[in-house]
């Protein structure tokens, strides 16, 4: 009899049993996945997308696959679908009775993973942890990590994003925090050069970050007085988009109507559209040079916050220095 038939005969817990409220420690952090993203259709493309490629892979076994977030946690699929992925042979118990058993097989399978992707574990998206709980975010980005390694014909759908809630337990109290999460990347991002002059100052002057913050928030500043505005940190205060398009207001010389954007929006979903907007007129002008994702602005990434912010600093603050003295790119 088949490993995975006599597991199904046996019924045996696909998980161990959690309690329906986590109590987290101080510093932990979790991450949630409301109803709404669960429901949003490129989300459960990207999951028929992942279930019908791993039961097409498995076929000759006999696996079904019928939920990712079900199916997936005590490494049972995982390990022959890498056996049949990597064409080798893991030294792994094939059914695994118990949850120690089950979390230990699963151990023993991400790490044949990490090695074959190059990962340090730090560095994945997914833990023995996550995985184990059923995290289905976790899994997602394993199952495409894995198919963008093995099967990257596979025709996953681009650009796929979520909505997330992430709680963290602080000497305060529970604090809360929805940002956007990236599972496939965008139809553009392929074509994303592979590094500019802030990847180069973040990776080889990252002491000079700063100095160049603090110049585009006088810069940015200066711009905002008349409208009552003022920044004070850059990686935050322009992820709902509102103040970047004032700013971009006022320097290009648009009128931006309040029905064309939010100016005090509620949800991760409304700060990307304004940001998105942002970013399309910056395009328009043609002060974009490097491909610019609104995901990472409104995910408060300091260095893509950085790249809108500059091009609008040099076109408006390094025509001529106040001395009469061109200026260049940070150094």
């Amino acid at each position: 009899m088949e490993p995975e038939a006599l597991y199904h005969l046996l019924q045996l817990p696909r998980a161990v049993d959690l309690p329906v409220e986590e109590e987290l420690p101080q510093g932990g952090k979790k991450k949630y996945l409301p109803p709404t993203s669960r429901k949003d259709p490129k989300f459960e493309e990207l999951q028929k997308v992942l279930m019908e490629w791993i039961n097409a892979t498995l076929l000759p076994e006999h696996i079904v696959v019928r939920s990712l977030e079900e199916d997936m946690f005590d490494g049972l699929i995982l390990h022959h679908l890498f056996q049949k992925l990597a064409a080798l042979k893991l030294e792994a118990q094939d059914i695994a009775l118990t949850a120690a058993s089950q979390r230990h097989k699963l151990e023993v399978v991400l790490e044949a993973v990490n090695r074959s992707l190059q990962l340090q574990e730090p560095q994945a998206k997914w833990s023995v942890d996550t995985i184990f709980s059923k995290d289905l975010l976790a899994t997602l980005h394993l199952l495409v990590a894995l198919a963008k390694r093995f099967q990257p014909n596979l025709p996953l759908p681009t650009g796929v994003q979520v909505e997330v809630i992430t709680i963290e337990s602080t000497k305060s109290g529970l604090k809360s925090e929805k940002l956007l999460e990236q599972l496939t990347e965008s139809s553009t991002d392929k074509d994303q050069p592979s590094e500019d002059v802030f990847d180069e100052l973040f990776k080889l002057a990252p002491e000079k970050v700063h100095a160049v913050k603090e110049a585009i928030v006088t810069f940015v500043n200066q711009q905002l007085d008349s409208l009552g505005l003022s920044v004070q940190n850059l990686d935050t205060q322009f992820a709902d988009g509102v103040i970047l398009l004032l700013l971009i207001g006022q320097l290009e010389g648009f009128f931006l109507h309040l029905k064309e954007f939010y100016l005090t929006p509620n949800s991760p979903a409304e700060m990307l559209h304004n940001v998105t907007l942002a970013l399309e007129l910056l395009k328009d002008e043609g002060l974009l040079s490097y491909p610019i994702s609104p995901e990472d602005i409104v995910n408060k990434d300091a260095k893509s916050t950085l790249r809108v912010l500059y091009s609008l600093f040099c076109k408006h603050k390094l025509k001529v220095n106040v001395d009469g003295t061109p200026r260049g790119t940070p150094s």
